[in-house]
């Protein structure tokens, strides 16, 4: 292991940020992990049985505590019915600038103590989506998707 500037030696970031945080990268690909299991209503338990996990490996994975490689998303996106892409989709210019290529010593991670949690990822979002697919009746839930639609868009002010 080589030596830093100061003599000591250099310690593998393995992907971190420089405070030693998972890597912002990492944690998106695991909250889209965790979104897709459970809306298709999966354990983390059932899920690390599918891939050969433990469902507490199955969490670091959630948390982006642990980095995920090529095979192990190969084999999610499988057991979790979705392209590779998903697990990247939605994934903001912020969080993209932070992957590990780009982080240096220098690197500084962006502050955003007044941005709102992604709606995506709260327990409120997942219950309704799969409130939305117990709907048996196609038509009803079309009605109930051009409802929400028009409920959420914003008037035109006066």
């Amino acid at each position: 292991m080589a030596d830093d500037d100061r003599g000591e030696p250099r310690r593998s970031r393995r992907g971190r940020t420089p405070s030693g945080k998972p890597n912002p990268v990492d944690v998106h690909v695991g909250a889209r992990v965790r979104l897709r299991r459970t809306l298709l209503g999966m354990s983390q338990e059932r899920l690390g049985e599918a891939i050969g996990l433990t469902f507490q490996q199955v969490q670091k994975y959630e948390r982006g505590a642990n980095r995920i490689g090529a095979s192990r998303l190969w084999d999610l996106s499988r057991v979790l019915d979705v392209p590779m892409g998903y697990f990247f989709e939605d994934m903001d210019d912020d969080t993209s600038s932070l992957s590990p290529r780009n982080l240096t010593a220098t690197t500084v991670e962006p502050e955003h103590p007044g941005r709102p949690a992604d709606p995506m990822t709260r327990r409120e979002t997942l219950e309704l989506v799969r409130s939305y697919y117990r709907i048996a009746s196609p038509t009803v839930r079309r009605r109930v998707f051009e409802l929400t639609k028009t409920l959420g868009t914003p008037e035109p002010e006066a």
